[in-house]
């Protein structure tokens, strides 16, 4: 005769209850490895409608951290779901390679020997250096279960790219928007080169603030009194307000915005000009308290006037601008063309010359009196001291402003105009129909859906503001601009010839070869300056912009890649990429297409601490994705990723990665009682019918088509938060705290063919494998485990599957609508079992008889529900009673059970069998082991 308690169905699964993630992780990845997991996705989805995520490049230059690993995996979400929703979406990771951070790393561990060697010989030391990252970073992606063709990513160091940015250099030469100018640009000093808007950060700075005397220039005297009579044979300044001091050795001008009224003022014996609006906050600002004005003027009085320059024997010319405002300083805006955006063009206007005599590192070059050989930063006392002795120092103090740095080193940047290569932003292009590259890039976002939404804004806003895009730099580890310059006359070529014959050399042999072979495999025979007919040439210095190489990766990439296409369906990467490379792959596909080379953008924010402060190592509080990793494993970060809402600033800690812990703890636990119950089921040969269902079972089906369409449709929508919250809130209220108690009786105790079992493993199957598919993409080491030990035939792995497409086949709204009434019922008769327990009338429920008294529909629905009751109570009797009209609508009483214990379910029953052979056994659990004795 069998022990009872060994004919109970209890579940048995190879889906262990333990995760042990950091042991179980390497072996599943090893075994996708193995089996060549993604070359069979690849070829499972041939054919498929085309769905193509492009990989923004992280720079090769560290080991991952939190944001890369975020970053990865959201990507990683989108590629598998879509996958799984019968695309073919292939993953072609890229790595950007190039670049300053690099060359910097390159030159400290070079250290001396950097001098004996060539550039060459220098760029290959930077290659190397950009391999070895690579290797290490992509061993880390990969730990985080993201697959890809990981064999053959995309590299800006690779032949093939350098020649397709160069290819994509001269789409723009061609349509004549590539100049070389002089012009203000960012410029560090520290790094001694050029900077991109998107290689400018904003941060707190300090600078000195100063009020100065320009005082009128001698020969402007007649003029001035001619314009304003009221002003004859008065000694006249005007004054300016900077936070440079260091650029008004530079100074050339000072303007005046046209329609504003400027005041003059007597002041100790002369008169000094400035905006009226402002002359008392003026007073106050510099203890310098000035009286009624003399008289009030329109600032396009004084246009082309001459003032004197507080330092230097020439003059200041008087300039009109719009730009001038209001906010700050003293209406008139002292102006050095050299050294900022507006200055410079203003300048150009009136004819004055781009003057900045600063050397790369910052220094004024020997022929600037006073402070010739002097940092600008350390100059910026001595400029000071020279106008106080000369009195036209009014003022200074200390202002606190937001100042731009370069992104690399953290140092403040100057504006600085040196000779460069630009793409034009206005200048039509017959390619583009006559339109401009502003033009075409304000249109073009408007056809590309941007999430969150408001990306589009911030975009047009960047766009409709930016100056020429400066594409050159001057450094070695980049893709070289293909330029010639001509010995005899300097005048420079830079066309769409020699951008095509460098790019067939850089096919072949890379970008090291400008620097290394003869120049005769450049220059097309037969080229000549269309200057003076020279034909010696040196080959220029500067590389490109790195966000042009990166901003190329559509051409070089989607563009050639048989397995890809252009454009992309989607990129995705952090909010900074607004002003990076979302902003320069958009004006390369422009100039290259005529359109942008995505159709959606997506956006990230960044992580910070639990607190909502920036991670920082001095802060100890960083969280570094490798050692959570070792502790919890990568599929605890990837449900981190998911839980989150990435569209904004996400947090991380200890204590939110103990929730997701204990939240993957709580669904694994879930999976694994379905899985657990399924060891005898066969899905071929048990799987019942809709309509032989059980109704609880059709029930909980419904709940899970519900929650199946929602992931499905927030899958399509990228809301991964919604996901997890959807199918969180099945697992753990409506299966776990509801349907796996109320179905346990049944799926343990009946007889293992009986029809309300296989109902139950029915039901239990298709959620555990629509669960299974849909939580794959999000955990997809998890689900591949759970996968595998699912019954019946199958993919190899989840992966290969198809998201659940018959899960509206269980919708039913009016049963879940009676059912909700029902459950509600339950929560009060919990209620009630739960008091008695307190006051020890009844141990477990199963001791108990409730009677339930109802009147009205809830009545009616007790009465129809009467059979499911005592398993919707998990108690062993139910008497449904008729409430007078009076009393309330529903009461419940507990009494305890007078029947007997059955040794097998531990019902309280009254049908205990006497037959030696089932002694102890309720009439059900002798139907259901009569066939083992």
């Amino acid at each position: 005769m069998p022990e009872w308690k060994d004919t109970v169905n209890l579940p048995r699964t190879d889906f262990p209850m333990r995760a042990n993630l950091p042991t179980s992780e390497p072996e599943v990845l090893a075994r996708w490895e193995e089996e060549g997991l993604y070359a069979k996705i690849r070829e499972a989805r041939r054919g498929a409608p085309r769905f193509v995520l492009h990989d923004g490049p992280p720079y090769a230059n560290g080991d991952i951290h939190i944001g890369t690993a975020l970053n990865k995996i959201l990507k990683d979400f989108i590629v598998k779901s879509r996958t799984m929703d019968g695309f073919d979406s292939p993953y072609v990771p890229g790595w950007d390679c190039h670049g300053l951070p690099i060359e910097l790393k390159v030159d400290r561990e070079l250290g001396p020997k950097k001098a004996r060697m060539s550039v060459a010989d220098f760029r290959r030391a930077c290659r190397e250096y950009a391999a070895r990252f690579v290797d290490q970073m992509r061993v880390d992606f990969k730990r985080l279960g993201v697959l890809g063709d990981w064999a053959e990513p995309y590299l800006t160091m690779n032949y093939g790219y350098q020649a397709a940015i160069v290819r994509a250099l001269g789409r723009f030469v061609e349509q004549g928007l590539v100049y070389k100018g002089k012009k203000p640009v960012h410029w560090c000093t520290h790094c001694r080169t050029a900077l991109a808007e998107a290689e400018v950060e904003y941060e707190d700075h300090t600078s000195p603030s100063i009020y100065v005397e320009f005082p009128l220039h001698p020969s402007a005297a007649d003029d001035l009194a001619a314009r304003i009579p009221g002003l004859a044979g008065r000694h006249v300044s005007v004054l300016i307000w900077t936070t440079t001091p260091w650029t008004i050795p530079s100074n050339l001008a000072v303007a005046f915005h046209p329609e504003f009224d400027y005041g003059a003022y007597e002041f100790e014996g002369r008169v000094v000009i400035l905006a009226s609006e402002l002359a008392e906050t003026v007073g106050k600002a510099t203890g310098k308290p000035l009286g009624a004005p003399l008289l009030v003027v329109k600032g396009e009085v004084f246009d082309r006037l001459a003032f004197q320059h507080p330092l230097y024997d020439r003059p200041s010319l008087a300039v009109l601008a719009d730009y001038v405002t209001l906010e700050a300083g003293t209406g008139v805006v002292h102006t050095a063309p050299g050294h900022g955006s507006d200055d410079y063009v203003t300048g150009i206007r009136y004819g004055l010359d781009v003057y900045a005599p600063v050397g790369p590192g910052g220094h004024y070059t020997d022929d600037v009196l006073l402070f010739a050989g002097l940092q600008v930063w350390a100059a910026n006392p001595k400029v000071e001291e020279a106008l106080h002795e000369r009195a036209r120092l009014w003022h200074r103090a200390q202002f606190s402003h937001s100042y731009p740095h370069c992104w690399r080193c953290h140092n403040p940047v100057i504006f600085l105009a040196t000779s460069q290569w630009f793409i034009a932003m206005d200048r039509e292009s017959a390619a583009a129909g006559g339109r401009t590259l502003r033009t075409q890039s304000l249109e073009a976002i408007k056809g590309v859906q941007w999430t969150p939404a408001w990306g589009q804004e911030r975009i047009h806003n960047m766009l409709a503001s930016r100056p020429d895009w400066c594409i050159s730099r001057q450094r070695s580890w980049g893709v070289p601009i293909p330029a010639l310059a001509c010995q005899a006359c300097q005048h420079v070529l830079l066309t769409p010839e020699l951008v095509e014959r460098a790019a067939g050399v850089f096919d072949v042999h890379g970008a090291d070869a400008w620097y290394e072979r003869p120049l005769a495999e450049f220059v097309p025979d037969g080229t000549a300056c269309p200057v003076c007919g020279g034909t010696a040439f040196d080959r220029e210095t500067n590389i490109l912009d790195v966000w042009f190489d990166s901003g190329s990766s559509h051409e070089a990439v989607l563009a050639r890649n048989p397995a890809l296409s252009w454009p992309a369906a989607v990129y995705l990467e952090g909010s900074d990429q607004y002003r990076g490379w979302f902003h320069s792959s958009l004006l390369v596909g422009l100039g290259t297409r005529q359109r942008a080379p995505f159709e959606r953008v997506i956006t990230h924010g960044f992580v910070v601490a639990t607190d909502g402060r920036k991670m920082s190592k001095s802060l100890g509080n960083t969280v570094v994705p490798q050692d959570v990793i070792k502790q919890h494993g990568a599929e605890i970060i990837r449900l981190w990723a998911a839980m989150v809402d990435y569209r904004e600033e996400v947090r991380l800690g200890k204590e939110i990665l103990a929730r997701v812990v204990e939240a993957y703890r709580k669904l694994r636990n879930t999976l694994r009682f379905l899985a657990g119950n399924l060891y005898d089921f066969d899905p071929v040969r048990d799987r019942l019918p809709i309509e032989r269902l059980q109704e609880v079972d059709r029930y909980v089906l419904a709940r899970y088509a519900a929650a199946a369409a929602r992931a499905r449709e927030a899958y399509d929508t990228f809301d991964f938060q919604a996901i997890v919250h959807t199918i969180t809130h099945l697992a753990t209220v409506d299966i776990s705290a509801f349907y796996s108690n109320v179905s346990k009786d049944c799926v343990y105790t009946l007889a293992s063919a009986a029809e309300s079992r296989r109902s139950a493993q029915t039901a239990m199957y298709v959620m555990v494998d629509g669960l299974a598919r849909l939580l794959a993409p999000i955990l997809p080491i998890t689900a591949d485990e759970l996968w595998r030990a699912l019954p019946g035939t199958r993919e190899s792995s989840v992966h290969l599957a198809a998201m659940p497409a018959d899960a509206d086949a269980w919708r039913d709204d009016a049963l879940v609508e009676r059912w909700t009434r029902l459950i509600a019922v339950r929560d009060v008769v919990n209620g009630a079992l739960e008091a008695q327990r307190q006051a020890k009338t009844i141990g477990t429920s199963l001791e108990a008889t409730v009677v339930v008294t109802a009147r009205g529909a809830t009545l009616d629905l007790l009465r129809e529900s009467a059979a499911q009751l005592d398993m919707l109570f998990i108690v062993s009797g139910t008497d449904v009673r008729e409430a007078p009209g009076d009393a309330p609508e529903l009461t419940v009483d507990v009494l305890r059970s007078d029947g007997t214990k059955c040794i097998r379910c531990w019902r309280y029953v009254h049908d205990i069998s006497s037959e030696p052979a089932f002694a102890g056994l309720c009439g059900r659990c002798v139907e259901a082991v009569a066939e083992l004795v």
